[in-house]
Protein backbone atom coordinates (compact mmCIF):
# COMPACT_ATOMS: atom_id res chain seq x y z
CA UNK A 1 0.00 0.00 0.00
CA UNK A 2 2.50 2.58 1.14
CA UNK A 3 4.11 1.81 -2.49
CA UNK A 4 1.52 2.28 -4.28
CA UNK A 5 0.97 5.68 -2.59
CA UNK A 6 4.23 6.85 -3.12
CA UNK A 7 3.68 5.53 -7.35
CA UNK A 8 0.85 7.52 -7.48
CA UNK A 9 2.62 10.46 -5.93
CA UNK A 10 5.65 10.18 -8.02
CA UNK A 11 3.15 10.21 -11.01
CA UNK A 12 1.19 13.10 -9.80
CA UNK A 13 4.36 15.34 -9.58
CA UNK A 14 5.55 14.08 -12.95
CA UNK A 15 2.15 15.37 -14.68
CA UNK A 16 2.68 18.85 -12.81
CA UNK A 17 6.30 19.00 -14.25
CA UNK A 18 5.30 18.72 -17.32
CA UNK A 19 2.01 21.05 -17.33
CA UNK A 20 4.43 23.44 -15.57
CA UNK A 21 6.77 23.30 -18.46
CA UNK A 22 4.12 23.20 -21.09
CA UNK A 23 2.41 26.02 -19.67
CA UNK A 24 5.84 28.34 -19.25
CA UNK A 25 6.91 27.42 -23.24
CA UNK A 26 3.02 28.27 -24.07
CA UNK A 27 3.45 31.97 -22.66
CA UNK A 28 6.63 32.06 -24.02
CA UNK A 29 6.18 31.35 -27.43
CA UNK A 30 3.08 33.67 -27.64
CA UNK A 31 5.57 36.52 -26.18
CA UNK A 32 8.67 35.74 -28.07
CA UNK A 33 7.75 33.56 -30.98
CA UNK A 34 8.98 29.93 -31.84
CA UNK A 35 12.44 30.86 -33.21
CA UNK A 36 13.24 33.51 -30.11
CA UNK A 37 12.47 30.87 -27.44
CA UNK A 38 15.57 28.07 -26.24
CA UNK A 39 14.88 24.87 -23.66
CA UNK A 40 17.30 26.54 -21.44
CA UNK A 41 14.34 29.57 -21.82
CA UNK A 42 11.26 27.63 -21.35
CA UNK A 43 13.24 25.83 -18.07
CA UNK A 44 14.02 29.30 -16.31
CA UNK A 45 10.37 30.24 -16.99
CA UNK A 46 9.48 26.63 -15.46
CA UNK A 47 11.45 26.97 -12.91
CA UNK A 48 13.31 23.87 -13.53
CA UNK A 49 16.81 22.92 -14.95
CA UNK A 50 17.87 22.56 -18.41
CA UNK A 51 18.03 18.65 -17.29
CA UNK A 52 14.43 18.03 -16.07
CA UNK A 53 13.13 19.37 -19.45
CA UNK A 54 14.85 16.88 -21.69
CA UNK A 55 13.54 14.33 -19.07
CA UNK A 56 10.12 15.04 -20.85
CA UNK A 57 10.25 16.24 -24.20
CA UNK A 58 12.95 15.76 -26.73
CA UNK A 59 13.32 19.46 -27.97
CA UNK A 60 11.51 22.71 -28.21
CA UNK A 61 10.07 21.12 -31.58
CA UNK A 62 8.39 18.54 -29.10
CA UNK A 63 7.28 21.11 -26.41
CA UNK A 64 5.35 23.09 -29.61
CA UNK A 65 3.93 20.49 -31.32
CA UNK A 66 2.32 18.75 -28.09
CA UNK A 67 0.95 22.58 -27.27
CA UNK A 68 -1.19 22.75 -29.90
CA UNK A 69 -1.94 18.77 -29.98
CA UNK A 70 -3.47 19.43 -26.68
CA UNK A 71 -5.73 22.32 -27.23
CA UNK A 72 -6.79 21.18 -30.97
CA UNK A 73 -7.49 17.25 -29.10
CA UNK A 74 -10.00 19.67 -26.56
CA UNK A 75 -11.56 21.55 -29.41
CA UNK A 76 -12.10 17.88 -31.23
CA UNK A 77 -13.58 16.35 -28.24
CA UNK A 78 -16.11 19.51 -27.46
CA UNK A 79 -17.32 19.60 -31.11
CA UNK A 80 -17.79 15.45 -31.79
CA UNK A 81 -20.01 15.29 -28.56
CA UNK A 82 -22.25 18.45 -29.70
CA UNK A 83 -22.52 16.42 -33.47
CA UNK A 84 -23.85 13.71 -31.91
CA UNK A 85 -26.89 15.46 -30.85
CA UNK A 86 -30.17 15.31 -32.86
CA UNK A 87 -30.84 19.04 -33.44
CA UNK A 88 -30.87 20.71 -37.00
CA UNK A 89 -27.54 21.45 -38.93
CA UNK A 90 -27.71 25.26 -39.01
CA UNK A 91 -28.14 24.83 -34.95
CA UNK A 92 -25.09 23.19 -34.78
CA UNK A 93 -23.25 25.13 -36.61
CA UNK A 94 -23.55 28.22 -34.79
CA UNK A 95 -22.95 26.38 -32.05
CA UNK A 96 -19.84 25.08 -32.80
CA UNK A 97 -18.81 28.88 -33.75
CA UNK A 98 -19.63 29.47 -30.45
CA UNK A 99 -17.72 26.97 -28.87
CA UNK A 100 -14.46 27.76 -31.04
CA UNK A 101 -14.84 31.79 -30.14
CA UNK A 102 -14.88 30.68 -26.72
CA UNK A 103 -11.74 28.91 -27.11
CA UNK A 104 -10.05 31.68 -27.75
CA UNK A 105 -11.44 34.28 -25.80
CA UNK A 106 -10.53 32.02 -23.38
CA UNK A 107 -6.71 32.05 -23.96
CA UNK A 108 -5.71 34.42 -26.53
CA UNK A 109 -2.16 32.96 -26.59
CA UNK A 110 -3.53 29.54 -28.41
CA UNK A 111 -4.88 31.83 -30.99
CA UNK A 112 -1.90 33.45 -32.00
CA UNK A 113 0.09 29.72 -31.69
CA UNK A 114 -2.39 28.35 -33.91
CA UNK A 115 -2.79 30.70 -36.37
CA UNK A 116 1.38 31.28 -36.06
CA UNK A 117 1.51 27.45 -37.38
CA UNK A 118 -1.39 27.44 -40.09
CA UNK A 119 0.20 30.44 -41.78
CA UNK A 120 3.66 29.76 -41.48
CA UNK A 121 3.87 25.32 -41.10
CA UNK A 122 6.18 25.29 -43.82
CA UNK A 123 9.10 27.82 -41.79
CA UNK A 124 7.80 26.26 -38.17
CA UNK A 125 11.14 24.55 -37.98
CA UNK A 126 9.12 21.32 -36.76
CA UNK A 127 10.23 18.42 -37.92
CA UNK A 128 8.40 16.91 -40.59
CA UNK A 129 6.95 14.28 -38.53
CA UNK A 130 5.48 16.42 -36.12
CA UNK A 131 4.48 18.91 -38.34
CA UNK A 132 2.14 16.61 -40.15
CA UNK A 133 0.61 15.20 -37.03
CA UNK A 134 -0.56 18.72 -35.87
CA UNK A 135 -1.98 19.24 -39.51
CA UNK A 136 -3.44 15.75 -39.13
CA UNK A 137 -5.59 16.64 -36.16
CA UNK A 138 -6.20 20.16 -37.49
CA UNK A 139 -7.75 18.68 -40.52
CA UNK A 140 -9.73 15.96 -37.77
CA UNK A 141 -11.51 19.40 -36.35
CA UNK A 142 -12.23 21.10 -39.98
CA UNK A 143 -14.19 17.80 -41.06
CA UNK A 144 -16.42 18.35 -38.17
CA UNK A 145 -17.44 21.18 -40.47
CA UNK A 146 -18.28 18.88 -43.16
CA UNK A 147 -20.17 16.79 -41.03
CA UNK A 148 -22.59 18.67 -40.07
CA UNK A 149 -22.54 20.55 -44.26
CA UNK A 150 -23.60 16.50 -44.90
CA UNK A 151 -25.99 15.75 -42.09
CA UNK A 152 -27.90 19.46 -43.49
CA UNK A 153 -27.67 17.96 -46.93
CA UNK A 154 -29.11 14.80 -46.54
CA UNK A 155 -31.84 15.88 -43.62
CA UNK A 156 -32.86 18.10 -46.54
CA UNK A 157 -31.76 21.34 -44.52
CA UNK A 158 -29.24 22.33 -47.18
CA UNK A 159 -28.82 22.67 -50.72
CA UNK A 160 -27.52 19.78 -52.57
CA UNK A 161 -25.41 21.28 -54.65
CA UNK A 162 -23.40 23.15 -52.51
CA UNK A 163 -19.90 22.09 -52.50
CA UNK A 164 -19.40 20.56 -49.11
CA UNK A 165 -15.50 20.85 -49.33
CA UNK A 166 -15.04 24.32 -50.57
CA UNK A 167 -17.79 25.63 -48.08
CA UNK A 168 -15.99 24.32 -44.97
CA UNK A 169 -12.88 26.10 -45.61
CA UNK A 170 -14.96 29.29 -46.09
CA UNK A 171 -16.69 28.61 -43.39
CA UNK A 172 -13.26 28.14 -41.20
CA UNK A 173 -11.83 30.99 -42.90
CA UNK A 174 -14.62 33.22 -41.83
CA UNK A 175 -14.45 32.45 -38.12
CA UNK A 176 -10.63 32.87 -37.81
CA UNK A 177 -11.06 35.99 -39.89
CA UNK A 178 -13.16 37.79 -37.79
CA UNK A 179 -11.50 36.99 -34.69
CA UNK A 180 -8.60 38.17 -36.07
CA UNK A 181 -9.96 40.95 -37.00
CA UNK A 182 -10.89 41.88 -33.37
CA UNK A 183 -8.96 39.87 -30.63
CA UNK A 184 -5.80 41.66 -31.58
CA UNK A 185 -7.38 45.33 -32.36
CA UNK A 186 -10.90 45.64 -30.78
CA UNK A 187 -10.66 47.60 -27.19
CA UNK A 188 -10.92 45.15 -24.35
CA UNK A 189 -14.38 46.25 -23.23
CA UNK A 190 -16.02 45.72 -26.86
CA UNK A 191 -13.85 42.93 -28.01
CA UNK A 192 -16.02 40.22 -27.23
CA UNK A 193 -19.29 41.98 -28.35
CA UNK A 194 -17.76 42.81 -31.36
CA UNK A 195 -16.55 38.99 -31.84
CA UNK A 196 -19.74 37.23 -31.44
CA UNK A 197 -22.15 40.00 -32.98
CA UNK A 198 -20.02 40.02 -35.75
CA UNK A 199 -19.52 36.21 -35.97
CA UNK A 200 -23.36 35.79 -35.68
CA UNK A 201 -24.34 38.29 -38.57
CA UNK A 202 -22.25 36.56 -40.21
CA UNK A 203 -23.14 32.99 -39.51
CA UNK A 204 -26.88 34.63 -40.56
CA UNK A 205 -26.02 35.52 -43.75
CA UNK A 206 -23.99 32.54 -44.70
CA UNK A 207 -26.51 29.98 -43.70
CA UNK A 208 -28.92 31.50 -45.55
CA UNK A 209 -26.75 31.06 -48.31
CA UNK A 210 -26.87 26.87 -48.96
CA UNK A 211 -30.42 26.51 -47.11
CA UNK A 212 -33.17 25.28 -49.10
CA UNK A 213 -35.63 27.32 -50.00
Amino acid sequence: MIGLGFERRRKREKENRKNAILKAARRLFFEKGFRSVTVESIARKAELSKGSVYLYFNSKDEIYSQILLNDIDKFYRRVTDMCDRNRPASDLLVELSHIYIDFFLRDRELFRILMTFMLHANHSNLQEELQNHVIKATNRSIEIIERIFQRGIEGGEFLSTMNVRQSRYALWGLLNGIISLYLFTAPEPRREDLIRSTIDTSLDIFIKGIKKG
